[in-house]
């Protein structure tokens, strides 16, 4: 079983960027990717979600524009670029990863990381 771990959030002002991470304990290759947030109080939202080949990013209507997710299946990494950040944005940022070919754009994922704390500060 994949093993995923995030790394990368912290503490930012508003307008302000952050790069978050998703490693795993084996290859990505053959896997969609996706990142999710959840905000105190809310349900886990979709964001962001690539395809195993890397060739079809998705973000939502949101975050289009100032987040962008990438991969590199040589260094079975995930990527989340943050952009433009706002206090809205403030949440747990979790990845996921999943075998099957349309996960990256249903949003349905079996493997999940434990997340890591973004802040933006207004």
């Amino acid at each position: 079983q994949v093993r995923l771990e995030e790394s990368g959030g912290g503490l930012v002002q508003d307008g302000g960027s952050l790069s978050i991470s998703c490693t795993a304990s084996q290859s990505l290759r053959f896997y969609s990717m996706g990142w999710f947030r959840q905000a105190p109080g809310k349900e886990r939202e979709f964001v962001a979600g690539i395809s195993a080949s890397g060739l079809s990013p998705y973000v939502i209507d949101s975050v289009k524009g100032r987040f962008t997710i990438s991969r590199d299946n040589a260094k079975n990494t995930a990527y989340l670029q943050l952009n433009h950040l706002k206090p809205e944005d403030t949440a747990i940022y979790f990845c996921a990863a999943d075998q099957r070919d349309h996960s990256y754009l249903s949003g349905e994922f079996q493997i999940w990381g434990q997340g890591t704390q973004v802040t933006v500060s207004s």
